[in-house]
């Protein structure tokens, strides 16, 4: 049965499991009458009114790219990775932050009078011969009249000048020792900096640190010189015999239970000397808040005396107070909080939790993907890694570390003995380490996870008018220690918390996939009014497209390769050379076109009167046989064998 027959039967063509449309417009407007997609039924029914299918598709094609348009704006929101703040506030119980308290003084001044008699003495004379200075009319004793530096006065050129200097930073040549006329810049208005010399190993190169402030700049030449010469000094040595707390601290308490030597330990600053750090978490079980107020915390009474105080390192009386988290190395000089001599100081805290998240959320980090070494030997914290990496970098190209951070292994300090030019190196790289230039404060991000205390203070005065004698009295016998000017040098110290609530701010994403999706989806339903089935439909679309594509092509070049070759002649050739060469090109179109040709010459068969085949006829029910003999037809009306259609079909066969 032909396929005609079989839609004439069946009044329907069978279609194949696989096939696509011959064309694009079949394929476009079997799309537009069968999709769920909302408009564009209308670009098809319309197509008798151009002007309705041009306004539709119109609308069609600016409401699709409206809609993606929104879509690249969710696309790009998503992809900023927004978070969301989330803050908690709890109340518990609260584990006591560790609280560490310097005496602001490096050393006492009679314990390192010997290393320091010179430098003191070359600093009086700086101070007569640019300032008029004359310790003895100030009332106090004179570092040059000391039995130390007899005989060692050739030692002061070994350090570098102070000098005034001019708008281009030129050295001020007028001042001398004991000068007082007009010609000293400092009877002028005009305004002059003061500063020294820093030059590197081959002294080519040179520059001023320089400062507005006569007290700065003498202070940071102080400094210099001072670790000039305390680098030298060995560590095992370089410890002073005010080691025992009750020199400096004369009573302890924590809720009113007093202190042990368990609950504290001690370290060295360079700049504020011996620090004492309360509840640090190492020796002891840490102390826990249960009850809020200021008598419910620590409470310290600090000695603050300052007649051992280096007259030109340590500038400030009192004392200095850090608190922070155990786990955090205490920057004093960066956090910390002077507390006055004679005031009671009470510093309020709140605890705070914040974690940050990470990745591609935020630039924070737990340290673990950190190329810095910790010389802290603490937790993961910015400043500490900082630090690391700055002292680091000095090692590497100064050849040794500063004094005042910790040395990284198989370093060693910095001093004249060492490196003359080490002071050049240092104060160039410091200016490019505090513009970033160095890469420290990229390479040491923010933590994702840190505590933090904020604090409020309160301050009066201690002991009072009708109290201080009984009260330094007491403390004179308790400590041995004869405090003869008064509220002077002691201070009270109370650090509590001042509410057991505490917040904890965390950061969390505010445009996940569930959002994206949700609102993409809303965008669709918006313009299309359809669903996730809509999707899958304008993918087949793009699916079909591309195969309908492919067929298309494939069909072209198929027409192609077959008028190629029917415009070819197929005379016979009567050179065999010629036919041979005619053969071979075609047999190349054919291979091109994908079909192969056989090409025989074969000879005709020889005539024959007649020729007959005797064949048994097989002929299906009522229906007429016909035999052929030579040229004559024979009909048979015989009644036909009753076989099946299929076999009737393969009846005599005669040539």
């Amino acid at each position: 049965m032909t396929d005609k027959e079989e839609e004439a039967e069946g009044g329907k063509k069978k279609e194949p499991m696989i096939g696509f449309y011959d064309s694009y417009q079949e394929l476009f407007e079997f799309f537009c009458n069968n999709t769920t997609i909302h408009g564009t039924i209308r670009m098809v029914c319309s197509k008798h009114n151009n002007m309705k299918t041009v306004s539709w598709t119109i609308l069609f094609i600016t409401t699709f790219g409206v809609m993606y348009w929104q879509f690249g704006l969710l696309l790009g929101q998503y992809y900023s990775y927004p978070v969301s703040i989330t803050m908690s506030v709890n109340f518990d119980k609260l584990i006591f932050p560790a609280v560490t308290v310097c005496t602001l003084n490096p050393y006492r001044y009679n314990v390192v009078s010997t290393q320091l008699a010179n430098l003191d003495c070359y600093t009086e004379e700086l101070l007569s011969t640019l300032y008029h200075y004359n310790p003895l009319t100030s009332g106090n004793q004179s570092a040059c009249n000391s039995s130390s530096t007899a005989g060692t006065r050739a030692f002061d050129e070994s350090y570098m000048k102070l000098e005034f200097l001019n708008d281009e930073n030129t050295a001020y040549s007028g001042p001398v020792k004991g000068a007082t006329n007009s010609t000293s810049p400092v009877n002028h208005t005009e305004f002059y900096r003061i500063g020294f010399k820093l030059c590197n190993a081959t002294g080519e190169d040179c520059f001023y640190q320089t400062y507005s402030s006569g007290v700065d700049a003498l202070r940071e030449w102080y400094k210099f010189q001072y670790i000039n010469i305390m680098a030298q000094i060995p560590s095992q040595s370089n410890q002073e015999d005010d080691s025992q707390i009750s020199n400096f601290v004369y009573a302890c308490e924590f809720n009113k239970v007093s202190c042990g030597v368990e609950n504290y330990t001690r370290f060295r600053h360079p700049v504020y000397g011996n620090c004492y750090t309360y509840n640090d978490g190492q020796s002891a079980t840490p102390w826990a808040s249960f009850v809020p107020g200021v008598g419910n915390g620590l409470s310290l009474v600090l000695r603050t005396e300052q007649n051992d105080f280096l007259p030109f390192l340590s500038t400030v009386a009192g004392a200095r107070v850090l608190v922070h988290d155990q786990n955090q190395p205490p920057f004093m000089e960066d956090s910390g909080l002077d507390i006055r001599p004679g005031v009671e100081t009470s510093i309020g805290m709140k605890k705070e939790i914040i974690s940050r998240l990470g990745g591609v959320y935020g630039n924070c980090t737990d340290g673990s993907d950190i190329d810095v070494v910790n010389l802290y030997n603490s937790d993961y914290n910015q400043q500490a890694c900082v630090r690391s990496c700055f002292q680091a970098t000095i090692v590497q190209q100064c050849g040794c570390g500063y004094y005042f951070y910790p040395l990284p292994s198989g370093a060693e300090y910095c001093s004249y003995s060492r490196n003359k030019s080490w002071g050049y190196c240092y104060y160039k790289l410091y200016k490019a380490f505090a513009a970033d230039e160095l890469g420290c404060f990229r390479r040491c991000r923010k933590p994702c996870q840190y505590t933090d205390y904020k604090m409020t203070a309160g301050y009066a005065q201690w002991p009072s008018s009708v109290s201080e004698s009984w009260i330094t009295s007491i403390l004179s016998q308790e400590n041995q220690y004869n405090m003869t000017s008064g509220r002077k040098n002691i201070a009270k110290l109370n650090v509590y918390f001042y509410e057991l609530n505490y917040q904890t701010m965390g950061e969390s994403p505010s445009f996940t996939v569930v959002t994206l999706l949700s609102n993409m989806g809303s965008q669709w339903s918006l313009w299309f009014g359809s669903s996730v089935l809509s999707v899958v439909e304008m993918g087949e679309l793009v699916f079909d497209l591309i195969a309908v594509g492919v067929i298309v092509l494939r069909r072209r070049r198929r027409e192609k390769c077959q008028a190629s070759s029917d415009g070819e002649g197929t005379s016979d050739s009567t050179a065999g050379t010629h036919r041979g060469q005619e053969n071979a090109s075609r047999s190349g179109r054919d291979v091109a076109c994908n079909r192969f040709v056989v090409v025989a010459e074969i000879s005709p068969p020889p005539a024959y009167d007649t020729l007959q085949l005797d064949v048994p006829v097989a002929c299906a029910p009522d229906c007429e046989c016909t035999q052929h003999v030579s040229h004559a037809s024979v009909h048979s009306q015989a009644p036909c064998s009753s076989q099946p259609e299929q076999e009737a079909s393969e009846g005599p066969t005669v040539l």
